[in-house]
């Protein structure tokens, strides 16, 4: 076809047009006759696809679990999990470059520093001033902050507390990606629900979990007030909201813990320090 092409083009008459040849229009009947053969095979793929659609559509509503195999020969098989059923038939694949390779390459340890605290205790502050500082000493590290992550991954769930243990359960995969990737990925989220923040703990490896507690006062915090939500949530326009009418369960072990300092809040260039002293200690500023 392209040889046709070519060969027309350089067939141009004296108005620019081009002078197709004959055999342009065989190519033209070939591909009518293509086309005419794929309606063929179309139609005849059409029941059985349908049929399969319909079989997924059914199953997903029984059971919240999508299927789709080949009865023919058995060799494809899919399901995915909703309403918190696991799937089936997968196969975790390695990949020859792993974990210690990438953060060889970044001369750094990747690891995930979960900031809890009641909202206006400083999280994103903190999760800021200590990405800046990491940069500044050449690390790399990515912040996952609640209400960021809301505006897209999270942005279909809701603060009940059956969707509040989803978004922490999300953010957790996320961040042990990241932990994963080499990366130092600081995650700045209420989580109010103990079992929640243990559960992201359970997943990533030994040491790699590094809860700061912003301990802060709640009269503190609601002084502070900066999105102006405890001034709505204490007019009755906003329910379930943590500190309010929703419980905060402060962590029982956490490995760092940042709190006035008698009625001085340290600065967040202060803390953002100590947690790198940590990291520094514990050797997550090298490979």
């Amino acid at each position: 076809m392209l040889c046709v092409l070519f060969h027309a083009v350089n067939q141009c008459d004296d108005s620019g047009f081009v002078n197709f040849p004959a055999t342009s229009l065989n190519c033209r009947r070939n591909l009518t006759s293509t086309s005419t053969n794929l309606s063929h095979i179309k139609a005849k793929e059409s029941p059985r696809m349908s049929s399969l659609k319909s079989g997924i559509e059914v199953k997903s509503n029984e059971s919240g679990i999508i299927n789709n195999s080949d009865d023919s020969n058995g060799s494809i098989r899919h399901e995915i999990s909703t309403k918190g059923k696991r799937s089936t038939n997968i196969v975790w694949h390695k990949c020859s470059v792993e974990k210690i390779d990438r953060q060889e390459l970044l001369q750094q340890k990747g690891c995930v520093i979960w900031i809890t605290g009641l909202s206006g205790s400083g999280k994103s502050t903190l999760a800021c001033a200590l990405t800046r500082a990491l940069h500044s000493q050449g690390k790399l590290t990515y912040v996952l902050d609640g209400d960021n992550v809301r505006h897209g991954l999270n942005r279909d769930l809701t603060f009940k507390p059956e969707d509040r243990a989803e978004n922490i359960r999300r953010i957790g995969e996320v961040a042990k990606l990241f932990s994963d990737a080499g990366i130092i990925c600081i995650a700045s989220v209420i989580s109010p629900y103990r079992r929640d923040r243990d559960a992201i703990r359970s997943i990533l490896p030994d040491g790699d979990f590094i809860e700061v507690f912003m301990d802060m006062p709640l009269r503190v915090c609601e002084a502070r007030d900066p999105k102006g939500l405890y001034k709505l949530a204490r007019a009755g326009k906003i329910k379930g909201f943590t500190g309010v009418d929703d419980p905060y369960e402060p962590p029982l072990n956490s490995e760092i813990v940042l709190e006035y300092e008698g009625d001085v809040c340290p600065s967040p260039e202060v803390m953002a320090d100590k947690v790198i002293c940590y990291l520094d200690a514990k050797g997550y500023l090298r490979a």
